[in-house]
């Protein structure tokens, strides 16, 4: 069985949903099994979210939804329609790199780079949660992120390094 949109046929086992990422509105079809992440990944080509554990565990997949960082394989896409994602690919903006970007550069904050993504997602989610305010918090706070490289003492002073930036440009 097939449904017509007057558009194109989507299959009965795909449902039609509505995601505005990174400042785009996308329109897809995905099975009602798909994770967001691969939603993100197969379906839109941000290969920028990263596919670690797929169990939730690791935090490589992290986004921002709505503002708020989640793990993009525990959630169904269907679950997300006409949510505002925020990947890794929507920080940089006109050429420039976000506070927090820089932030992970200017503090070594990154080795292998596979977790980056995710660990600078989960930081400006964390910022904007406006619960951290000290080196512990912000360790307590990211421990969901993992680093198999052990760069943890560097994320958190890039996390302290951005933490006036992100803070004075979601006020605007």
């Amino acid at each position: 069985m097939t449904i017509h949109t007057g558009v194109h046929v989507i299959p009965a086992s795909e449902t039609q949903i509505i995601l505005k990422v990174n400042g785009a509105v996308r329109r897809l079809a995905v099975a009602p099994w798909t994770s967001l992440l691969d939603a993100l990944r197969d379906h839109l080509g941000l290969t920028g979210t990263k596919k670690g554990c797929d169990h939730g565990q690791c935090g490589a997949c992290t986004v921002l939804v709505n503002g708020m960082r989640i793990n993009s394989c525990l959630a169904f896409a269907i679950m997300k329609d006409g949510a505002e994602i925020t990947t890794i690919e929507g920080f940089a903006q006109d050429g420039r790199l976000h506070p927090m970007q820089q932030a992970f550069i200017d503090q070594d904050a990154l080795q292998c780079g596979y977790c980056t993504p995710g660990q600078i997602c989960s930081a400006v989610g964390l910022i904007r949660e406006a619960r951290a305010t000290t080196r512990e918090d912000i360790r307590e706070l990211m421990s969901g992120n993992l680093c198999r490289c052990g760069a943890y003492a560097q994320i958190v002073a890039a996390v302290l390094q951005a933490m006036p930036s992100v803070t004075e440009a979601d006020a605007r």
